[in-house]
């Protein structure tokens, strides 16, 4: 391993964008993880940057296996529409209109 490797970055810590809970999605600049903790504004947080997480959606929108999900922060959902909202990975299985919920894997980029 080269002398200017840092770590593995499936786990970061940076400062809270926002007060967040465990589980809240978080997004700071190209930063698009999950908060593995609390944290206040500001304050240090863990954010899991890799991995699939059951995530709230939009209760009208279907996920088909593969699809590009995106982050709707002013409802704080995923959801299928991309215009004015943050793409955070894809779906891993389908998520039809009846479920709450879409997994997703998050994708680097």
């Amino acid at each position: 391993m080269g002398f200017n490797y840092v770590q593995p970055g499936s786990t970061i810590t940076i400062p809270a964008p926002a007060d967040l809970a465990s589980g809240d999605v978080v997004i700071a600049g190209g930063i698009i993880g999950i908060a593995a903790g609390n944290a206040a504004t500001g304050e240090s947080v863990d954010v899991l940057t890799g991995g699939v997480f059951d995530l709230a959606k939009v209760g009208a929108n279907n996920f088909t296996l593969g699809a590009t999900v995106y982050w709707d922060s002013t409802a704080g959902l995923c959801t299928t529409t991309s215009s004015g909202n943050t793409k955070i990975g894809i779906a891993v299985a389908v998520a039809g209109a009846s479920t709450a919920s879409v997994k997703v894997r998050l994708s680097g980029f």
